[in-house]
């Protein structure tokens, strides 16, 4: 295969690289800043697809971000690549906090307590909620029971909560992103046409190699 790495990865790898990428954190914003800054869009539509994306990062569906980002952006008329881009502000550094601040919020809004501890087992609860639906699953061929009590523990003490809780902040975040993306893309952008049409002039002005040596040269 053409993309095929020479070296490909292990599982470690993979999972090691997703919390500290090659060259870290620095480097890999720097790329993305790069990329954004180069969409071939309008900064208002570019604002409004990074909007989303920041926004679909404080919801809790992991593993469908990019599709809801693709359907936010599509819905407030932003550039979808942008949309796509925007959902790496939610990221293993970022999650947690987002995570905690969400859930809190959300409880606050429920009128529910952050039960003692929550916090510090979202891997048991989340693991928990995975093996009810593995086992629920396996009872649909044996004579085994379905049960679902970690499945709603899971939903009423972090799904939920982190949903709701998540909008608030999700949508401040969008906001601030917004208003300072769109001023300096459009700065950068502008920049960019400015420096293209003195390399135009240059090129129009600058006297051709046959003018330089004339007719009768050679």
């Amino acid at each position: 295969m053409v993309f095929k790495r020479r070296d490909p990865r292990t599982i470690l790898q993979v999972l090691a690289e997703s919390f500290w990428p090659r060259g870290g954190w620095g480097r890999a914003f720097e790329y993305l800043k790069h990329r954004i800054r180069r969409l071939p869009d309008t900064p208002e539509k570019i604002g409004r697809g990074l909007s989303a994306g920041v926004l679909v990062s404080f919801t809790p569906f992991f593993g469908l971000h990019f599709i809801l980002a693709w359907l936010v952006a599509r819905s407030v008329k932003g550039n979808v690549l942008a949309a796509i881009l925007g959902t790496f502000f939610g990221n293993p550094l970022t999650f947690p906090p987002i995570a905690l601040v969400s859930m809190k919020f959300g409880h606050f809004l429920l009128g529910s307590r952050v039960q003692k501890g929550v916090e510090h087992s979202l891997f048991e609860l989340f693991w928990g909620a995975g093996l009810d639906l593995i086992d629920n699953l396996e009872a649909l061929f044996t004579s085994d029971h379905a049960h679902w009590h970690r499945s709603y523990e899971f939903y009423s003490e972090v799904f939920l909560p982190y949903l709701i809780g998540g909008f608030v902040p999700g949508l401040a975040a969008a906001t601030a992103v917004y208003l300072v993306t769109v001023p300096l893309i459009a700065a950068y952008q502008n920049a960019r046409k400015k420096r293209l049409r003195a390399k135009l002039a240059q090129l129009r002005h600058s006297p051709t190699k046959d003018t330089d040596e004339g007719p009768n040269s050679g």
